[in-house]
């Protein structure tokens, strides 16, 4: 999946995608971006994933392993969909907006006050919530206009 992030085959700012009729639809630069965002941070929780399974007591570790589990399976479909062109992306758009935003909450419910408080509240307003409207907003279908 690596691959596909960084080595795209088109360099005219567009995917061909099959729309309902069938014929080609192009994608903008933004959505290419996008899936590449989305990939990227997919593929970034499956080393966290190791060391949450390495680090929590196992009965800790197999709920934030399935949950951050489904978030990187729902990133990487996403990501990958919206890089193929693919406009079946919006269901696992919507699957980890609300998964990030359920991991946001948790972290910050069941953070300890201090510094594990000020990781799980930056990890929320840098990389959980923005991750979520993003994926939200591909999940309300909203329009990405050109370059």
């Amino acid at each position: 999946m690596a691959l596909i992030v960084l080595t795209s085959p088109v360099t005219d700012g567009s995917y061909p995608r099959r729309d309902i009729s069938g014929g080609p639809v192009r994608f903008g630069v933004g959505r290419r971006w996008q899936g590449r965002i989305l990939t990227g941070a997919g593929l970034a929780l499956l080393p966290w994933l190791g060391y949450l399974a390495g680090t929590l007591p196992p009965a800790e570790a197999v709920a934030w392993v399935a949950l951050d589990a489904l978030e990187a399976i729902a990133l990487l479909v996403t990501g990958t969909r919206l890089l193929r062109g693919d406009s079946r992306h919006r269901t696992p758009a919507a699957a980890a907006a609300v998964l990030l935003l359920a991991d946001a909450c948790i972290d910050l419910a069941t953070a300890a006050p201090g510094a594990e408080l000020a990781v799980a509240l930056s990890m929320a307003v840098g990389a959980e919530l923005p991750l979520a409207a993003l994926c939200a907003r591909l999940a309300a279908g909203a329009r990405q206009t050109g370059r």
